[in-house]
């Protein structure tokens, strides 16, 4: 029994560690750049089919990252949900989409890697739907899609679906922009996370409430 338990305990530390290293790699070098051999190398492990035993192919190994961060995401966005209630202020539906990923960036310290990656794997032509699927499938989530449509302004449903890409293009590429600068060690428009937070809500807002020109 207790030999099983150092087994299965040693399994996860492997599986914990490919993770990370397969993070830093797919936010280094992009996701289609990086092969499972190369994972496996850099994680330490002696069999090449490593990320592979593990966790199958290349899109289960990202789901697996996604899924990694997605417990503390989920939890954040659900405490903010709760403390909102029924709002009617679009900024407190707007902020359950930016301060949730905004926290748990700056919870991980620098380097990190989180922000590079998702950048990278949603500009990714076979994964980029697999992530956006993913992520917009949590409770919490869908909670926060409701309650914006409930207050977002009247908009022909090709201008929302457009503009609802440039809301996720908006905060996925300033964090991944953000974490790069931290990481090297060069400037950034905002000082903090907290502040970076206020600017994405700022233009979020003024995206959402911008006129539309009606084009044939």
């Amino acid at each position: 029994m207790a030999g099983t338990r150092t087994r299965q305990a040693h399994g996860n530390e492997t599986r914990e560690f490919i993770l990370a290293t397969a993070e830093r790699l797919f936010a280094e070098h992009g996701v289609a750049a990086v092969s499972n051999r190369q994972i496996s190398e850099a994680a330490g492990q002696a069999n090449n089919f490593a990320v592979g035993y593990h966790f199958g192919t290349k899109a289960d190994l990202v789901l697996a990252i996604v899924r990694r961060h997605a417990p503390a995401l989920e939890q954040r966005r659900a405490a903010m949900l709760a403390a909102i209630a029924d709002s009617t202020d679009l900024r407190d539906w707007v902020a359950c989409l930016v301060r949730p990923p905004t926290e748990h960036l700056e919870s991980l310290g620098s380097p990190s890697w989180y922000a590079r990656f998702i950048a990278q794997a949603t500009t990714d032509p076979v994964l980029r739907k697999v992530v956006i699927d993913e992520t917009v499938a949590s409770p919490s989530m869908q909670a926060t899609i409701a309650g914006l449509t409930r207050l977002m302004p009247i908009l022909p449903a090709e201008v929302r679906e457009e503009r609802s890409d440039m809301s996720r293009q908006l905060i996925v590429h300033v964090c991944a922009e953000r974490e790069r600068a931290l990481h090297e060690g060069t400037p950034t428009p905002r000082a903090t996370w907290k502040a970076a937070e206020v600017g994405l809500l700022d233009a979020l807002l003024g995206l959402w409430q911008a006129p539309f020109t009606a084009t044939d």
